[in-house]
């Protein structure tokens, strides 16, 4: 296997690198945006490399964020060269907030029901940040 550990492991190592050097991390969308495939599409270079040139210069680490519902994630409300629709997946998304809100749901229970096979070694604080449906 290409994971010789448990994967729980590889994120409790992970977390501990995270603190003990005091590292921000930012987990950055560069993928698909805006509907399902057909509909949607990639987020363009431009805009994933004004995100990283928000990291580098700070401006990330002092915007305004808001909490994105069942995945609990932060997302900036604004960054300098990325217009505002793209950073937020509702906003983006091309159909009605209905196939929105299913779409979003049935990935949560996907990655709920991919995850359960690792819960029995993971820690409180690693289930507890996972999708709320």
């Amino acid at each position: 296997p290409f994971l010789v550990l448990h994967p729980t492991q590889y994120a409790t190592m992970l977390a501990q690198k995270i603190q003990e050097h005091k590292a921000d991390v930012w987990l950055i969308n560069t993928g698909w945006n805006g509907g399902a495939y057909g509909t949607g599409k990639r987020i363009a270079l431009k805009y994933s490399r004004a995100i990283i040139d928000a990291i580098h210069n700070g401006e990330l680490k002092s915007a305004e964020y808001e909490t994105y519902p069942i995945f609990g994630l932060e997302i900036p409300k604004a960054v300098t060269g990325v217009p505002a629709e793209v950073l937020n997946p509702a906003t983006a998304w091309q159909g009605t907030p209905e196939t929105f809100n299913a779409t979003v749901s049935k990935l949560a229970g996907l990655f709920n029901e991919n995850f359960a096979k690792y819960a029995d070694q993971a820690t409180e604080d690693v289930i507890a940040v996972g999708p709320k449906i």
